[in-house]
């Protein structure tokens, strides 16, 4: 299983000041810099700790901790608030070294003022109004990727950007330490699956290599039938089976075959420090079956995963993965297929084999079927309908000269009408703002097939991820109208442009 991609990480967070205030203001600056920090590590909605560093007053002493923070692997980003006024041009060089990601929280200690009393003294203490604006100016000055979040930490709303914020950074830590393995290559003769590999390690540091299928057929060959078993056992906990597909039953054996891929994708994939990995129905060497159940228990315990050989799907799936961790619904492989146009148009998404089951409305139910393509023996895999919620799908795109994510809100909703014949899991959903403008937003865009769709993240998490990357994000909303997306599709284009010549 994937570790906990919370439990070793820290953010930092860095308080300005300046010695003009003197000894006993700076005492006080400490004390409720550490009271605002303590709120943001009790708070539920940030998944990392957050840790108090000493006030910073002088460009030398945040140079060094901007340093530290780039060495600490337990630091995966620096919160930054300006208590009272800290002059901006000693914090220039500290920033210039960081390579964390960063937050500007623009708060104050309390939330109301004690109108009767404020006195100067108060004033030179709770000045961020105008300490923070300072410190904003030359952060955009620097042109620093951050997100900058406004409000009183007391503030749910405040707290939940933060832990948003903090995910991403999370995200952002594990993908720059993604081994991905391809076993075998992409689909042939299909566009939106290829990608500049190169590229994407530059640009997220996730490694992308390739391995034989038959690497992995030696594995499935070793497993031992115990931890088969072992396996099966946990199958009959966690789901329901179709008659065939029991113990005795005639397709028992094609149950038992899933369980020896996944017993050894998890040896294959652990041995080798994977985080992701995709598969190829057009190449399966040895292997008997295309990977189906196997598949979608590994997506179930963080794995990404990519069907066709879809590696930048499966970057995506790991990252949303980890940006999504404890929180309610699920995140999952996804590939629109089909659409309802009646009524108000829904779209019919699922893939032949690979959905998650973290977004499984019911318990999900093994069962075994045909598969037209690949010439392989019918695969075991869960059936289900995706529990209904709302979401996200997200899609990402090589343009050539850069990377392009394309989401789109939805609301995932009951077929309200059973499928009796369709044997893969899948999910329905309404775009939104409306069917004709989501659809053609995204073939606008340039949108892939396949995509990751969540239930557990949404526009504020993949914005803060999209920064901290730096990579272009297209969000198609409630707001979105076809005059808009043009204008921002040209907008973003030529931005791009220029930023990448600069």
């Amino acid at each position: 299983m994937v570790a906990d991609p919370f439990a070793a990480h820290e953010v930092w967070f860095l308080t300005g000041s300046q010695g003009l205030y003197g000894e006993d203001t700076l005492l006080q600056v400490a004390e409720q810099s550490q009271r605002v920090a303590k709120a943001l590590d009790e708070a539920a909605e940030v998944p990392v700790r957050v840790v108090w560093k000493p006030v910073l007053t002088d460009a030398g002493a945040i140079r060094r901790t901007m340093g530290e923070a780039n060495e600490d692997p337990s630091c995966v980003g620096v919160v930054t608030w300006m208590h009272t006024f800290s002059p901006a041009k000693m914090w220039i060089s500290g920033l210039d070294a960081l390579r964390k990601p960063l937050l500007h929280l623009h708060t104050q200690a309390d939330a109301a003022l004690p109108w009767a009393t404020i006195d100067m003294d108060f004033m030179n203490l709770n000045q961020a109004a105008h300490g923070d604006r300072e410190y904003g100016f030359v952060l955009t000055r620097l042109r620093m990727p951050r997100t900058t979040v406004a409000g009183h930490v007391g503030n749910p709303r405040v707290r939940a950007r933060v832990g948003s914020w903090a995910r991403a950074a999370a995200a952002a830590t594990a993908v720059r330490s993604l081994k991905l393995a391809r076993f075998g290559d992409n689909m042939r003769d299909v566009a939106v699956t290829e990608g500049d590999k190169v590229e994407a390690e530059i640009r997220f540091g996730v490694s992308v290599n390739t391995w034989g299928v038959n690497d992995l057929v030696a594995v499935v060959e070793a497993v031992e039938e115990k931890a088969v078993d072992v396996l099966v056992e946990e199958y009959g906990d966690l789901y329901a089976f179709a008659d065939d597909c029991r113990p005795g039953g005639d397709r028992h054996d094609a149950v038992r075959y899933q369980a020896r891929v996944e017993a050894a994708l998890r040896t294959f994939l652990d041995d080798g420090g994977f985080g992701a990995f995709t598969t190829n129905f057009e190449d399966l060497g040895g292997l008997r079956q295309l990977p189906g159940l196997a598949v979608q228990r590994l997506m179930a315990d963080g794995y990404g995963f990519g069907g066709e050989g879809d590696w930048k799907t499966a970057v995506l799936l790991r990252t949303l993965k980890v940006a999504a961790a404890g929180l309610p619904g699920g995140t999952s492989f996804m590939e629109d297929y089909t659409y309802d146009l009646t009524g108000t148009p829904r779209i019919l998404g699922a893939h032949m084999l690979e959905v998650c089951p973290t977004i499984a409305g019911g318990r999900p139910r093994v069962e075994v079927h045909p598969l037209s393509i690949g010439g392989r023996e019918d695969p075991a895999r869960l059936v289900f309908t995706a529990a209904p919620g709302e979401g996200v799908v997200v899609g990402w795109c090589d343009l050539g000269d850069r990377f392009r994510w394309v989401a789109n809100e939805i609301d995932v909703v009951d077929p309200g009408e059973a499928l009796p014949n369709l044997p893969v899991a899948h999910a329905v959903w309404r775009p939104r703002p409306d069917f004709e403008t989501a659809t053609e937003g995204w073939l606008t865009a340039g949108g892939p097939h396949h995509t990751v769709l969540s239930t557990a993240l949404g526009a504020d998490e993949l914005t803060d991820l999209a920064e901290v990357f730096g990579t272009e994000l297209v969000l198609i909303d409630d707001a979105t109208t076809r005059r808009s997306l043009a204008k921002e599709l040209r907008w973003s284009a030529a931005y791009h442009r220029l930023a990448g010549g600069l």
